[in-house]
């Protein structure tokens, strides 16, 4: 009541305040003067009132709404610069000297409590070739620039600063996100769609009617394998990934079984022009009729993986999945993610993780009500496909489990 009475009171001085300064001006103006030596006090007084409702009200509510308008401008402005900024965590360290094992992930979850905005925080040195490698034994410092917390490196484990680049081999730097889970995982699994599988050659048979195949086995492969491809990665289907709410089939997971190479461009078997024989030059396990084969893409894996926050709003993801058959989903636990390209997902998106909020009985209405989603963890996207990706859990504050929701951070 008090502010909506001092909020009354001063609108009120406002107007009164503005209608004394235009009975002002229509005082001393030609004009007025000539209207009050025209007219009887009455009939000025009347033309007085006619004047104030015509020009002074509306004038009134029209700079009440600029006032108006430019204190909410400012708020939101405000409101909106505020969060954006970079939130640090309380009693964060002013110096930190990197330890073997660290990556950029984890100092900057020392430092952020959004730590996937880790570009906005490290600052770059230009005595260094890349500001984002940095090797342990190395001093970081934080300081403020202009009012934003900035991480910069003050010395360097075994070099002065100074304009000489650093020469020191790549895999010594501390990784952003650490590799060790993932390179295996994503040799060894792939998402095909199911009618990209069903167009792939297939194992027929082995070396001598064998129905299993080892390493340097000789198999009989049937389908259309292009002229210019030498090697193969042998592949096997697994589990149809699903949509959880609509049913659709996101894809097939492809799991690694070997490799095999190429005999000779003339190594099809007589009679047959659609039969080659191959050789199995790598084995994960054991080869089998009707093992799928897919071209070896040969190439660099990048050499690390960026957290950030995805560019689309991410809706309708959950968790469908998860890797080597836990039940209980933690950190560094790899996860099938039910969103993918068709979506916007791109390779190393941050996602957070929540889990559905418990239906609860009201104590006094006896109603059931549903208490909001709870926030358990981040988890990045590593490989994305067309309808489905592969995501790592880097924080779990909680057990995680399959279906657990995914959004924006």
């Amino acid at each position: 009541m008090g502010i909506a009475n001092t909020q009354r009171t001063t609108r009120g001085r406002f107007y009164a305040l503005l209608c004394r300064y235009t009975e002002n001006f229509l005082g001393w103006c030609s004009l007025a003067k000539l209207t009050r030596a025209m007219l009887t006090q009455p009939a000025f007084a009347q033309t007085q009132a006619v004047l104030t409702r015509s020009v002074c009200r509306p004038l009134a509510a029209m700079l009440r709404g600029v006032l108006a308008f430019t204190v909410l401008f400012g708020l939101t402005t405000g409101t909106l610069a505020h969060a954006d900024e970079l939130s640090l965590r309380p009693d964060v360290p002013l110096s930190y000297v990197v330890k073997k094992g660290d990556t950029l992930w984890d100092i900057s979850d020392l430092y952020l409590k959004e730590p996937w905005r880790w570009p906005e925080l490290w600052d770059n040195n230009p005595q260094v070739d890349n500001p984002h490698l940095i090797y342990p034994g190395d001093e970081l410092a934080l300081r403020w620039d202009n009012g934003v917390p900035r991480l910069g490196l003050v010395r360097r484990s075994d070099v002065k600063l100074t304009p000489e680049l650093r020469s020191e081999p790549l895999d010594t730097a501390i990784p952003p996100i650490p590799r060790g889970q993932i390179d295996p995982f994503l040799r060894e699994n792939k998402v095909l769609v199911p009618s990209q599988l069903d167009t792939l050659a297939y194992v027929i048979a082995g070396d001598a009617g064998r129905i299993i195949s080892a390493l340097g086995d000789r198999i009989f492969v049937r389908g259309s394998l292009e002229p210019e491809d030498k090697a193969f990665n042998i592949l096997r289907q697994g589990d149809v990934i699903a949509d959880p709410v609509t049913g659709e089939v996101l894809g097939v997971i492809a799991s690694d079984i070997g490799s095999a190479s190429r005999l000779s461009m003339d190594s099809q078997a007589a009679g047959n022009a659609d039969v080659e024989e191959l050789e199995v030059t790598r084995m994960a396990e054991e080869v089998r009729i009707g093992d799928r084969l897919l071209p070896l893409e040969e190439g660099v894996l990048d050499a690390y993986f960026q957290p950030k926050a995805p560019s689309v709003a991410v809706e309708g993801a959950y968790m469908i999945g998860v890797a080597s058959g836990v039940t209980q989903i933690g950190q560094m636990n790899i996860v099938t993610v039910n969103r993918g390209d068709r979506e916007g997902l791109e390779v190393g998106d941050v996602l957070a993780i929540y889990q559905t909020g418990q239906v609860v009985e009201d104590p006094v209405t006896r109603e059931m009500v549903a208490l909001p989603d709870v926030r358990a963890g981040v988890l990045m996207i590593f490989a994305v496909y067309e309808k489905a990706s592969f995501g790592l859990v880097l924080t779990a504050s909680r057990p995680l489990a399959v279906g657990d929701k995914l959004k924006n951070p």
